[in-house]
């Protein structure tokens, strides 16, 4: 998927154009068009926020090596969001946030910015196990469960919350290792209908770490695209017996909508615009902006095309 012979300017050239084509979404479920582009958090001053509102979490301080695509993967999904008009976004590397009730360091309430009672969605790229206290953790799974909020998860979160069961059936899976490390492979679109991979080709070559999910069910999650194990050398640490191996899936819990995808490990493979459009289209599904079916679906192996690209 990333091309070597990209040049800069085709890359800025297709962002333009993805942020053009947000430009003229379709009316919010409340019926009131997305607003345009602009400073003061898409409100009038004291008003009310008029776009939806994304916090892109990333708590990284127990990486065993930190990513640095995390930092562009950030600074990107805000950039998406702003230019777009589609949503307004709070970044935010602490976890003290993650709370109805946020409090600062000195146990008192924190007063203003982001918290679970505020924002649409999260956008969450964590590392391995992340402090919350139980009642943060009852927070964040009422957040997406019962009040219907979204959350996207790219990457590492795969990694993250190893420790508590709960979080690893809201997302879908827990981390499982990356059998062969930063890879060339072939991955196959199984849900082309879907607002974030209706963009991508039957198949298509993707040099990745690929996540290897375990506690991951196709009864309870749609799986959007997947490995082509076919084309992968044997590792005696892939542990698939049916060359099921997913890589993106979109799922509900409770009210909420979750979306996983493990793209992707390289910083500039965020500026792969095939990249960006999916989490873009993947939060825009998640804030409820657009429809998706989100249905599970069982495994059916299928041969796949050639690579495109």
């Amino acid at each position: 998927m990333i091309r070597n012979r990209v040049t800069a300017a085709v890359v800025a050239a297709s962002f333009l154009a993805l942020l053009a084509f947000a430009q003229n979404p379709p009316a919010s479920p409340q019926g009131a068009p997305a607003q345009g582009r602009g400073p003061g958090g898409g409100r009038g001053r004291g008003g009310p926020r008029l776009r939806k509102t994304v916090l892109v979490w990333a708590d990284t301080r127990n990486g065993i090596a930190q990513h640095d695509s995390t930092s562009h993967a950030m600074a990107l999904i805000e950039r998406l969001g702003y230019e777009s008009g589609q949503w307004d976004t709070f970044i935010r590397t602490d976890s003290n946030i993650i709370s109805y009730r946020p409090l600062m360091t000195t146990g008192q309430p924190a007063s203003g910015g982001p918290s679970l009672a505020n924002v649409d969605a999260i956008f969450y790229m964590g590392h391995r196990d992340i402090q919350l206290d139980d009642q943060q953790k009852a927070d964040l799974l009422k957040f997406v469960h019962d009040d219907g909020k979204g959350f996207v998860a790219a990457h590492v979160a795969l990694t993250s919350m190893q420790s508590w069961p709960e979080f690893g059936e809201m997302l879908g899976g827990v981390y499982d290792e990356h059998p062969w490390g930063n890879v060339a492979g072939t991955v196959i679109n199984e849900d082309p209908s879907f607002p974030a991979t209706k963009h991508l080709p039957p198949s298509f070559a993707l040099t990745d770490e690929f996540y290897q999910a375990k506690n991951f069910s196709r009864e309870k999650s749609r799986v959007l695209l997947r490995l082509d194990l076919s084309k992968m050398p044997p590792n005696p640490g892939v542990h698939s017996t049916n060359g099921d191996f997913p890589l993106a899936w979109a799922k509900m819990y409770g009210k909420g909508r979750v979306f996983y995808g493990s793209f992707a490990h390289a910083a500039k493979t965020w500026d792969d615009p095939d990249i960006y459009h999916m989490y873009f289209e993947a939060l825009r599904w998640a804030l409820g902006l657009t429809e998706g079916d989100a249905t599970p679906r069982p495994y059916t192996p299928v041969a796949a095309t050639p690579a495109a690209r």
